[in-house]
């Protein structure tokens, strides 16, 4: 996509768009704001794109950034623009593996030289990177050590406890907790074994290894709100499952890049990328894991207000649900069980506006609260909760479970669960000065989410 793009062939960028989404020509043409015969043409080969007025409709309907294809920005300003920080690039499309090496240290070290990023996240990097796994999956060609250094299976037993030990106080304490460790680990001990010696046995677990390490790195970037960077730790961690041919852990990959995408807004690209991550893994991934991704897609319909797509996705997600062993099951997807479940049905209902049905579902998922050990997703579906009784009109409830919630989230460092706040707030607002919207106030401001200057 990125060269159809710089060469501005538009041919090409509607067959990797349909490629991508599926979309017939007439949907295409209704999209872009031409006739169908056009669209056909322009992908025959038969008719170019001249005009400034065509390129600017295909920017528009397509969701291309305009600078993408040399368009000025219609939104952009003439204010000063602030000095921002820019991140290394990535390439979509995988590289050789010694490549991904150097390009993972290269990001690993502008990661830890400038820990809180701002950069943008690029809306094309995750169709790009779908794309390339989805259509060129399959063992490259191997590589060359650039040290001696013999890794065996006592150092990848390592880097997964290692690994084990950041996931839980990600989950316990949020992203921003313990992130700049990961990525020290990373940087040191893990680059220093990608660059050694190893057979191609060891090799895949290695690559499978570290993809889950990125996979995490990817996901406290997120919940830290550095979306640029995380955007280019999950890209990573895809093409280490590739280098692996682990398409169970790319699928998981994929399905992170939906969430994410959920969350920033973009709920086209997240759908379609988990989507891409259910026919991907159609004949490899576990009930849990389909489920898991099903509901990311339902997540992404919800967000969109498209209530029949997204009770089909649901339906998809109970049904795989159903048939799940939780000990056929990966360790990364072991988290997703039934509270989890509930938690998305409670977001899904909510977004679509169903509060009674987010009570409910979101009311299960408090109720099968872990012991502490994913305070996190526990602080998620209390404050669904609470939004949903909000909607519900009962204000009461809400104000009582949104403290339960604010308590839990005095030990998270999490941009994400500081956004939930900012939507309940939202949603209090429209309570007015009641006296127990008057008391809920006060007794959150002993809360740090509530404070949003040091959340």
């Amino acid at each position: 996509m990125a060269k159809a793009l710089a060469e501005r062939d538009m041919g090409q960028v509607l067959k990797i768009y349909q490629q991508w989404t599926g979309a017939p020509q007439t949907q295409l043409a209704r999209m872009i704001g031409v006739g169908q015969p056009t669209i056909s043409g322009i992908m025959q080969g038969k008719r170019r794109v001249e005009t400034l007025a065509l390129f600017e409709r295909f920017a528009s309907g397509l969701g291309i950034p305009p600078g993408r294809l040399g368009l000025a920005d219609p939104n952009q300003t003439t204010t000063p623009a602030q000095p921002t920080f820019t991140l290394p690039e990535v390439p979509t499309a995988r590289p050789r593996v010694e490549n991904t090496v150097d390009f993972l240290s290269t990001l690993w070290h502008a990661d830890l030289d400038q820990p809180n990023e701002q950069a943008a996240p690029d809306s094309t990097m995750w169709p790009e990177a779908a794309l390339d796994w989805l259509l060129h999956t399959g063992p490259r060609a191997p590589r060359q050590p650039s040290s001696d250094r013999r890794v065996g299976i006592p150092d990848i037993t390592a880097v997964q406890a290692t690994t084990a030990m950041f996931a839980g106080l990600d989950n316990r304490y949020g992203g921003g907790h313990a992130r700049h460790g990961l990525i020290s680990f990373l940087s040191g001990d893990v680059a220093t074994l990608l660059r050694g010696r190893y057979d191609a046995a060891t090799g895949e677990r290695l690559f499978s290894t570290v993809a889950e390490s990125m996979l995490l790195a990817g996901w406290m970037a997120y919940d830290a709100g550095t979306h640029g960077l995380a955007q280019r730790y999950l890209v990573q961690a895809l093409h280490l499952a590739e280098h692996a041919n682990d398409r169970r852990l790319a699928g998981s990959v994929l399905s992170a890049m939906s969430h994410q995408a959920t969350f920033l807004g973009d709920f086209h690209q997240a759908a379609c990328l988990a989507r891409t991550a259910v026919v991907g893994t159609r004949d490899v991934a576990t009930a849990t894991m389909t489920a898991q991704f099903h509901a990311m897609e339902a997540r992404a319909h919800a967000g969109n207000r498209d209530a029949a797509a997204c009770d089909a996705s649901l339906s998809a997600a109970e049904a795989a649900f159903s048939r799940r062993n939780p000990d056929d099951d990966p360790e990364w997807i072991t988290y997703f069980d039934e509270a989890e479940l509930s938690a998305e049905f409670g977001h899904c209902f909510r977004d679509l506006g169903r509060a009674a049905g987010a009570r409910a579902w979101a009311g299960r998922s408090v109720e099968a609260s872990s012991d502490g050990t994913f305070a996190r997703s526990d602080f998620f579906a209390a404050m669904v909760l609470a939004d949903a009784h909000l909607d519900h009109g009962d204000p009461e409830p809400a104000c009582t479970v949104a403290l339960q919630a604010l308590s839990i989230g005095d030990q998270l460092k999490s941009a994400r669960c500081a956004q939930y706040v900012t939507e309940f707030r939202g949603r209090l607002a429209k309570v007015g000065r009641a006296s127990i919207a008057r008391r809920f106030t006060e007794q959150a401001a002993e809360h740090r989410l509530w404070q949003p200057a040091t959340a």
